[in-house]
């Protein structure tokens, strides 16, 4: 059984740092997309960063440049990590990650809450 957690999360200052992580669990990951998806409250989820099983990556453009996604596979789990730099309190979210086998099926993780002050 696929499971995602997402450790991390929590507050920090404008133009601080914080890093995100998502350990997964129960799948074959090397096959698998995984990325982070964020909630602002009242707004629409939002794509932030995907990486591919060959690692290539693709980033919303409001995290161009600020943010950087990474996997480790290794069997059936794999950790992947969001490193989010100058933040500002637009980044202020529920962060989920995501896994997608690319056979229909799609998986995500609890989410973590990301606020930012000012």
């Amino acid at each position: 059984q696929v499971q995602l957690v997402e450790p991390g999360g929590g507050l920090v200052q404008t133009g601080g740092s914080l890093t995100l992580s998502c350990a997964a669990c129960g799948g074959r990951f090397r096959v698998f997309t995984m990325g982070w998806h964020r909630h602002p409250t009242g707004k629409a989820r939002e794509l932030v960063a995907g990486i591919n099983p060959d690692g290539l990556t693709n980033y919303a453009e409001f995290a161009k440049g600020r943010f950087t996604i990474s996997r480790n596979n290794v069997g059936t789990n794999d950790t992947m990590v969001l490193q989010m730099n100058n933040l500002t309190p637009e980044d202020t979210a529920r962060y989920y990650c995501y896994a997608d086998d690319h056979l229909g099926s799609s998986y995500w993780g609890q989410g973590t809450q990301v606020t930012v002050s000012s």
